[in-house]
């Protein structure tokens, strides 16, 4: 993954087809370890590439991957407890709603 956000800054600093010896010089920067082997394996991916069609067709197919909660499931105790366990489930589902509310809010906007 940090090869390929070096990559992308070289091409959002302008240089439309960075080099191996680029990518090395945008991580050490940071001071990120360089594996020869990645960028090498990247930059023979992308080798005549524009990197806005490359985006895009990421884009695309991330949309077809499934995205959003599962349904949750409740799970009957044997026994005569039957009736209890899903009252148990949804007073702990209560509780885990009012704390994530709580954290809402700290102070500032991510987008401010």
């Amino acid at each position: 993954m940090k090869v390929i956000a070096a990559y992308l800054l070289a091409v959002l600093g302008g240089n439309t087809c960075p080099t191996e010896k680029d990518l090395k010089k945008i991580l050490a920067s940071v001071g990120a370890e360089a594996d020869d082997d990645r960028i090498q394996l990247l930059l023979s991916q992308v080798e005549g590439k524009d990197i806005t069609e490359l985006i895009a067709a990421g884009r695309e197919k991330l949309a077809s991957v499934p995205a959003g909660g599962g349904a949750a499931c409740a799970v009957a105790a044997p026994g005569g407890g039957g009736a209890a366990a899903p009252a148990a489930a949804e007073k702990e589902e209560k509780k885990v709603e009012e704390k994530e509310e709580s954290d809402d809010d700290m102070g500032f906007s991510l987008f401010d």
